[in-house]
């Protein structure tokens, strides 16, 4: 069954024994008291350049371990860079250096990703029960409490709730003209059910997470290096890329594989432009498998072009586009009241961001509203 979360529940901790691990592990779970305590950068200063080396796991290749080094490594680095009044342009080598080497070997770019920040960030507090909202905890926080974990959690159990859907698209889009209507139907209603669960957890967003709660005190530690104008000059990453700034997006929805996946089973065509090359550009930081299966899937799907002439199926097809339609019309909603509108409210607590400008580095409410309209418009008419 493919699903866009990790096949095994994430680590919590090391299997592997290394003292450099044990301390990536421990910084790790200080985050919350460092950063409250403003100690996070001098911690990372006086460390040594072996100190939080993961050449044992790099060796090893196990890709749950992998996987929680890479998530250890950006929440630190992140808390550096974005852990005091003005963010840091230079990130020591102690850190840098391995942070490049597993993203290296993950095939993603040195950055908090969403792969990082939700994929493989969370467990299970009872590991024979399900996922779900009551169910889930968070690996790595920044400053921790119901606010940040909420918001994690939502999307956790976003793309848990998002696995039929993903199934039955690839199902669908292996279909051609020899196959019945009912197998169309079949899989084009477990779409529509599956994505009905998605919107109905999404909308609980503001049960446990606050607006201003996210935007001063969440939002600031996931933003990226590129078109980011509180680093116009990038970020050096000590001893790595010859000590030239570099520029990433920050963690954004957008790196989620759910959508593009979904757009591409069902024929969901974005016309060319920024936003078009931007969602394209957010591929290079999803999980490389995840990039190879919305790519085979845009590449063999005709699905819609099978439908056109049944009403039943045509009818469903509508569905489905209604449900992403109101996923990105959520999204866009919420990207109002949980950023436009405290952009205007003083900030006693730190940086908020732009107003204009996402997490991920770009314009969002133009995006988000180009988005839910072309997904409107490309519903097919009865």
């Amino acid at each position: 069954m493919h699903s866009f979360l990790p096949k095994k529940d994430p680590l919590i901790k090391y299997i592997s024994s290394a003292d450099s691990l044990k301390r990536l592990e421990d910084i790790s779970n200080q985050l919350p008291k460092l950063l409250l305590t403003g100690k996070t950068q001098s911690l990372i200063d006086n460390l040594k350049p072996n100190d939080l080396s993961i050449n044992k796991i790099l060796k090893k290749n196990d890709i749950r371990e992998l996987g929680l080094a890479m998530n250890h490594l950006s929440f630190i680095s992140h808390s550096y860079i974005w852990g005091s009044e003005s963010p840091q342009k230079v990130l020591p080598e102690v850190i840098a250096k391995p942070w490049v080497k597993i993203a290296n070997k993950l095939g993603r770019p040195p950055i908090l990703s969403y792969g990082s920040y939700c994929l493989d960030n969370w467990f299970r507090l009872d590991g024979k029960k399900n996922i779900s909202l009551e169910n889930v905890g968070l690996i790595t926080n920044f400053l921790g409490g119901v606010d940040e974990d909420w918001f994690v959690t939502i999307h956790v159990c976003i793309e848990n709730a998002a696995i039929k859907a993903i199934n039955a698209a690839d199902k669908l889009s292996k279909l051609n003209q020899n196959d019945s209507v009912q197998i169309f139907s079949y899989h084009l209603k477990d779409i529509i059910i599956s994505l009905k669960e998605v919107n109905a957890i999404f909308r609980r967003m503001p049960e446990k997470c606050d607006p201003y709660i996210y935007y001063h005190r969440v939002r600031p530690f996931i933003f990226g290096t590129k078109d980011n104008p509180d680093l116009k000059k990038g970020l050096i990453y000590e001893s790595q890329f010859q000590n030239k700034p570099q520029f990433f997006r920050g963690e954004t929805g957008a790196q989620s594989s759910i959508m593009p996946f979904l757009d591409g089973a069902l024929g969901i065509y974005h016309t060319e432009d920024h936003l078009r090359h931007y969602l394209n550009e957010m591929r290079d930081y999803m999980p490389p498998e995840h990039r190879k299966m919305i790519e085979k899937v845009e590449t063999r799907s005709n699905a819609k072009s099978y439908i056109l002439d049944s009403k039943l199926l045509t009818n469903q097809y509508n569905k489905c586009l209604e449900e992403i339609r109101i996923f990105r019309a959520q999204h866009l909603e919420f990207a109002a009241t949980y950023i436009h509108k405290q952009s205007q409210i003083n900030n006693p607590f730190g940086r908020g961001g732009s107003t204009i400008t996402g997490t991920g580095g770009t314009p969002f409410m133009k995006y988000l509203k180009k988005h839910r309209d072309e997904t409107q418009k490309q519903k097919i008419k009865s």
